[in-house]
């Protein structure tokens, strides 16, 4: 029996990654005087997975890969006028406003009186909060928890502090690598929920095939699913 039902935030609950894909382009125009567009939007993706381990994830980590690649390609030859270009195309992405993605709302008012609802993502901290709040969907979870990265050991710790077995516990998000892998893992239940945009860094080149592994096209199907659990 399903006891927590977890949610990923960026691109379950509301759109993210489209942001961070306008913002490369704009990185990408900024940069085309050194670099051919599509070369500097990976040299910055290189560039933000070496700073992973550093920076996390999150508009401030991408922000700071963003001067660290403009410097890099340019051979520290850029105008300090395309810095603080780079920095308005960062606080441009912290302003924008939170889209909530279509039947999100419907799912968490149908399932909250019946399971303990948590919102389980990677990320700033500050600024996942933020757009918990602007969003006005934070009154739906019992539990927050933002971490620094999704693996195993980071759901399992979450499982402990939620008191409850891994096969009481579900987990829906957008990100196989991230939301689904690990918790199958530990035996619980994982719901992909694709988005039309994935990061590169997020994907796999592998089929799941698991007994609790279930896929849904569109979230609110995923309220049928539950009740044959």
């Amino acid at each position: 029996m399903i006891k927590v039902i977890a949610f990923d935030a960026d691109d379950t609950l509301w759109v993210n990654e489209p942001f961070f894909r306008e913002a490369e382009e704009e990185f990408a125009s900024l940069m085309e005087g050194f670099m051919p567009r599509h070369s500097s939007i990976k040299e910055l993706y290189l560039t933000e997975i070496g700073n992973l381990n550093l920076y996390g994830y999150g508009i401030k980590g991408f922000i700071l890969s963003m001067i660290q690649t403009a410097l890099r390609i340019s051979d520290h030859k850029i105008p300090v006028t395309f810095i603080d270009k780079i920095l308005e195309i960062g606080y441009d992405m912290m302003e924008k406003p939170v889209e909530i993605l279509p039947g999100v709302e419907e799912v968490l008012a149908e399932l909250k009186g019946d399971y303990r609802l948590v919102m389980a993502t990677k990320g700033d901290l500050v600024d996942q909060e933020k757009k918990l709040k602007k969003s006005g969907l934070d009154h739906y979870f019992h539990h927050i928890e933002i971490m620094s990265e999704k693996k195993e050991a980071d759901f399992a710790k979450l499982i402990r502090h939620l008191d409850v077995d891994p096969e009481e516990f579900l987990m829906m998000g957008n990100s196989l690598k991230s939301d689904v892998l690990p918790v199958l893992e530990l035996g619980g239940h994982a719901i992909h929920i694709p988005f039309h945009i994935t990061w590169e860094h997020e994907r796999i080149e592998h089929e799941v095939e698991h007994d609790n592994f279930y896929q849904a096209e569109h979230i609110t199907q995923v309220l049928e699913m539950i009740k044959g659990m």
